[in-house]
């Protein structure tokens, strides 16, 4: 039989693919649970929470990758409470549960629960393992510890970055607080004088002025005036549909209440009370801008009188009321 080059070479290329073919599944099949370690320790690390500035898990969420029911996990740990201090488990309170419903869509039917869920720091999802006691219980327990290192590794090697995200975050809280304030004294009308004096005759722009202060409140007015009249009255009612109004003044006469009583029955109420230790007539708005007057409110313009407006530290009226 006559050797042949050609028969030779094929044979060769034939074992050479062939052990290609196997190295290529070896590499495929590997690289598939590669990939699926990488996506189960991302899914544990999408319920990994930061609660009182430790990185926890919630009890619900342990309870899926184990396997259990909720009830049962815990019930297993309080069997062995002695090995759960607070530093390795704690109950969340209300307000922590309200904010993980709202930031975590999977934990939406947290929201409708009775209970207030228990949170796993990373020492006690190691002693889950002991305490649960099966092998699917060991192995869920290193891969969830493996997903606590990677995320501790990724805020270390991160750290900067997050220590300046939060200083911008800062200066933009900063910021919206400047806008805001910028914003308030615009729906507020600053643009309308602070201070000031109106003589006799100037009663429309005493009136106009009053008037406007009044529609500026968002919530509510509240005037301290020892001369009150359906005039005054007939004044608070340009206040906005939801803003409360209340008046002080030393003496509630029967024609006041009369007044009061046929104007209340037919426009939003107006609340008075009595207060006899006030001298001057003051207008509160919306419990933060306090205005002092020369004259009661129904004679403006008559004589002359100045307003002003006080600063801030003039609300400690509020606490005297």
């Amino acid at each position: 039989m006559g050797w042949c080059l050609q028969r030779t070479e094929c044979r060769w290329r034939g074992i050479a693919m062939c052990y290609t073919k196997g190295l290529s599944r070896k590499w495929v099949r590997r690289k598939m649970e590669e990939d699926q370690e990488i996506t189960e320790l991302s899914r544990i690390q999408n319920k990994i929470y930061t609660i009182r500035g430790k990185q926890v898990m919630i009890d619900s969420d342990l309870a899926e990758l184990y396997g259990v029911k909720t009830k049962v996990l815990n019930q297993a740990v309080k069997r062995n409470i002695e090995r759960f201090p607070e530093e390795f488990r704690f109950q969340i309170t209300a307000e922590e549960k309200e904010e993980l419903v709202t930031n975590c869509d999977h934990l939406e039917k947290l929201k409708f629960s009775p209970t207030l869920p228990y949170a796993f720091t990373e020492q006690g999802v190691a002693m889950l393992s002991a305490v649960l006691k099966s092998p699917t219980a060991v192995k869920v327990s290193i891969r969830i510890m493996q997903a606590f290192v990677a995320m501790r590794k990724f805020i270390l090697k991160n750290a900067e970055i997050f220590a300046r995200l939060d200083k911008i975050e800062h200066k933009q809280f900063e910021h919206d607080k400047k806008f805001e304030t910028i914003f308030k004294a615009l729906e507020n009308k600053q643009s309308l004088p602070q201070r000031g004096i109106f003589f006799d005759g100037q009663i429309f722009d005493a009136y106009t002025f009053v008037s406007d202060l009044i529609r500026s409140a968002r919530s509510s007015i509240i005037l301290i005036d020892n001369y009150v009249d359906d005039r005054v009255l007939t004044l608070l009612d340009k206040r906005g549909k939801d803003v409360k109004a209340i008046i002080y003044t030393k003496h509630i006469s029967k024609s006041l209440q009369l007044d009061l009583q046929k104007h209340n029955a037919q426009y939003a109420p107006i609340e008075v009370r009595e207060l006899k230790k006030a001298h001057d007539r003051f207008l509160i708005i919306d419990k933060n801008d306090v205005y002092h007057f020369g004259a009661s409110l129904k004679d403006l313009g008559k004589k002359w009188f100045a307003f002003s407006k006080f600063d801030r530290s003039a609300l400690n009226i509020l606490n005297r009321l």
